[in-house]
């Protein structure tokens, strides 16, 4: 749950950022957006998940 909430947020700076620079339009940002929800609602979440999940245990295992 709390590796969701970190990329949600993180996805969402990044659209603001991109929003403001000019270089991610409004209208591009509400597709994405909805593609995500209905991404979630698709039966391919559970495997969108455990792939964020699987890449975040990888991150977090590594050392610098």
């Amino acid at each position: 749950m709390a590796v969701s909430i970190s990329v949600v947020l993180l996805l969402l700076i990044l659209a603001v950022i991109f929003v403001r620079s000019g270089g991610l339009k409004f209208s591009h940002a509400l597709v994405c957006l909805l593609l995500g929800f209905y991404l979630a609602s698709s039966s391919i979440a559970p495997t969108i998940h455990s792939g964020i999940t699987a890449t975040a245990s990888i991150v977090s295992s590594l050392r610098p």
